[in-house]
This record gives structure tokens, C-alpha cells and sequence, in this order.
């Protein structure tokens, strides 16, 4: 089995299939598959679609036609928890708890995937790697 930080899109996405699978069936998980398990858990909006199995690997998202990539937003999930989890950058932890209490967790993380996600795709334009700074104070801004 591959990791999480593969560049392959399609294994990181069978990642998160597999671990659904895994958790249906009543096998042991990871520690990884269960924090995955927890962010689809939460998410019952994609239970179904998750239960196509392989097929659904290859679907595209195109938000122009109203579409949200199911993998993407539960990865971005997964991604706001680990940096809070980290505290990287130093200060992510201090914004999630002002958020968490302002907030559901859910909700909170959903906020603050518009900054990361906002901060990925500004990275991604001009070649770079994401600001840290930048992305740290549009989360402050969002919790103050």
C-alpha cells in the first residue's frame, strides 16, 4: 500500500476507498485509515458514492458545472488536522480553537480550507510553495 503522500492521484484516492471498504467490512484500520474513516464518517453526503468502489477513482469535478471533489475536500479536511495537530505554522492551533469555539469542528475546518485552499492555488500560479505567513495571517483574520 502506498502513502498518503503519493503524487499519484488515483492511489491516493484508492486510499481513501480502501479505508472505506476496510471499515465496512469490519477489518482492522490503520492509524492513518482511521483518521480517513472519521472525515468520511462525518460526511455522509458522499457514503454512497464512496461504496462505487474503483469506478468512481477516475471521475472528474469540474466546479464551473457546481461539482466539489469529494477527495479533495476530505483530504483538505485531513490536511487542516494535521497542521493544527502540528501546529505548523506556528499559531494554526490557537486560530482552530478561537474557530472550535465560534464554530463546529466542521465548520471551523470548513472555513479554513477557503485560506488553504486559497493559499495552495496562489502557490500553484506562480510556482512556488505556499506562504506560511500569508496563509497564517488570512487565518487570523478569519478568527479575530
Amino acid at each position: 500500500m502506498s502513502t498518503i503522500f503519493s503524487n499519484s492521484r488515483d492511489e491516493l484516492r484508492r486510499q481513501w476507498l480502501q479505508a472505506w471498504k476496510k471499515a465496512r467490512d469490519g477489518t482492522i484500520l490503520t492509524p492513518l485509515e482511521t483518521q480517513l474513516i472519521d472525515l468520511i464518517i462525518e460526511h455522509p453526503e458522499y457514503h454512497t458514492w464512496l461504496e462505487e468502489g474503483d469506478s468512481c477513482v477516475q471521475d472528474e469535478f469540474h466546479p464551473e458545472g457546481g461539482q466539489s471533489n469529494p477527495f479533495l475536500h476530505l483530504s483538505m479536511h485531513l490536511a487542516i488536522r494535521e497542521q493544527v495537530s502540528t501546529n505548523r505554522p506556528s499559531g494554526i492551533a490557537n486560530v482552530y480553537k478561537k474557530l472550535s469555539c465560534r464554530y463546529s469542528i466542521s465548520d471551523a475546518e470548513h472555513t479554513m480550507m477557503e485560506a488553504l485552499g486559497s493559499a495552495l492555488w496562489n502557490a500553484q500560479r506562480a510556482g512556488v510553495t505556499p506562504n506560511e505567513r500569508e496563509y497564517l495571517e488570512s487565518l487570523q483574520r478569519l478568527s479575530s
